[in-house]
């Protein structure tokens, strides 16, 4: 028959590990939730693949890096799921679901039935297959996703010891690949076909910046150009990279980061799909009220974006809506919709970067771009919908949060561009000096202002 639970967490990512929180916090019975992934750990911080778990140095290795130390709660390692009456289902594969009938068959042959299911099975890293490029395994090509794919990368990166490095792509991957690389003394090469580093967010301002800072650390860029081949030697390891416009470079190891795509094979013409994920509305709850997802593979409507459906691939975002979805679950009588500012965050070298809201609109470059102490403002119909800062203080940050969220308006680009940082320092001040007033208050006072335009009208209008 096989078993059953009350609630199913499908994934074993960040995802995972903090809608398991939140289950417990809300009163989970032991024996009612269980999580099925096909990694043999229990969830983990997936940001400390490219970060700390790279580092030449006291690298981090699990168990520091579980959930849910990532916002600083407690650390949910395997001892945790025990006590609390959480089974973990590790190491196994999911080969097909049935939404209707509210079972998923794993690879083994198990049939295992749920009330509830939460989708959290993320995204996989785009292959060069994917794009038309055999590489086959090669064992000195790299990809980053899981724990299986950062530790083949660190034996690359041993493998390779001072050699040449060439990565591809030049967005989160690339980039933060690229710094721990230069970090374990490797020549690194970065490769792209666009005109700058992450050019879905940076303005080219913001990331000629970042490239002049990678080119002082050894970092070699070539742009718009793309990897056509490679060079095998007679053990199939490559050996060299042929790009597109006719050069070639030396590689003793490469790093692929050309992005990746939703995990919703199991799901396919049983769910709603929309831009490439699962369609979810405000509590994360597909077109089968069974059935909710979060974290990457989720695409949801998002208020800062005029409520347009969107997949937001970012940790934070999986935390968030993880939590969300689990407190509609358990709390019906009490759903919100998900509101979510859109926030993203890297880390490389000595920088640190973080950006809320929406990048739509016309920007205003703020601060000294020689000093890493700059920002933008992006400015949409007037007022600030986004907001970018670099080498930001805890109250910085902090306000430029509050000021994307807050959308204040903007009449003077100059002006704001004069102001600078000091502008969102002042919004997010204002607010928390303004008084909180109860909506009984609100509605009593707008009932004595029409009160009092009325008497006003009709003692005009009766020659007083």
């Amino acid at each position: 028959m096989g078993r059953a639970f009350v609630y199913l967490i499908l994934g074993g990512g960040v995802a995972s590990g903090y809608a398991a929180l939140e289950f417990v916090k809300r009163g989970v019975l032991h024996g009612e939730l269980c999580i099925i992934s096909d990694e043999a750990v229990a969830p983990y911080e997936r940001p400390a693949l490219s970060k700390g778990f790279l580092l030449p140095e006291a690298p981090a290795r699990l168990p520091s890096f579980h959930c849910c130390v990532g916002s600083n709660e407690e650390r949910l390692d395997p001892k945790w799921y025990k006590e609390h009456g959480i089974e973990l289902i590790l190491g196994t594969r999911v080969k097909s679901a049935d939404v209707k009938q509210k079972t998923l068959v794993t690879s083994a042959g198990e049939t295992i039935s749920y009330n509830i299911l939460i989708v959290a099975t993320g995204a996989r890293a785009l292959k060069l297959e994917d794009i038309g490029i055999r590489v086959s395994s090669a064992e000195n090509v790299c990809y980053l996703r899981n724990l299986d794919d950062a530790e083949k990368l660190v034996t690359a990166m041993q493998m390779s010891n001072g050699g040449n490095a060439v990565v591809i792509g030049g967005g989160y991957i690339g980039m933060e690949c690229a710094a721990s690389l230069a970090i374990n003394k490797l020549n690194v090469t970065m490769v792209f076909p666009g005109s700058h580093l992450m050019a879905r967010l940076f303005t080219p301002q913001i990331a000629s910046y970042y490239e002049e800072y990678y080119s002082s650390k050894g970092v070699k860029i070539i742009k718009g150009t793309s990897l056509t081949s490679f060079k095998f030697n007679s053990e199939g390891k490559v050996i060299a990279v042929n790009l597109r416009d006719g050069n070639t470079l030396p590689a003793d190891m490469v790093v692929v980061g050309i992005g990746s795509r939703p995990n919703t094979s199991l799901f396919e013409g049983q769910l709603t799909l929309e831009k490439g994920g699962i369609k979810v509305n405000g509590h994360m709850q597909s077109s089968n009220i069974s059935v909710y997802a979060v974290g990457d593979v989720a695409a949801f409507p998002v208020k800062e974006y005029g409520g347009v459906t969107r997949r937001l691939e970012h940790v934070d975002c999986a935390r968030k809506a993880a939590r969300h979805a689990v407190a509609a679950i358990m709390n019906p009588k009490k759903r919100s919709d998900f509101d979510y500012l859109p926030f993203f965050y890297s880390r490389v070298f000595t920088l640190s970067w973080q950006f809320y809201g929406n990048n739509e609109g016309d920007v205003v470059h703020f601060g000294d771009f020689l000093s890493s102490a700059f920002g933008a403002y992006w400015i949409h119909k007037g007022r600030l919908v986004g907001a970018f800062l670099e080498g930001g203080t805890k109250e910085e940050n902090e306000a430029i949060s509050k000021a994307a969220r807050l959308k204040p308006a903007v009449e003077d680009l100059s002006e704001l561009e004069k102001q600078g940082l000091g502008f969102a320092l002042s919004v997010s001040r204002k607010m928390v000096h303004m008084p909180e007033k109860p909506v009984h208050a609100c509605r009593a006072t707008a009932g004595i202002i029409m009160a009092m335009a009325a008497f006003a009208y009709w003692y005009e209008k009766c020659g007083k």
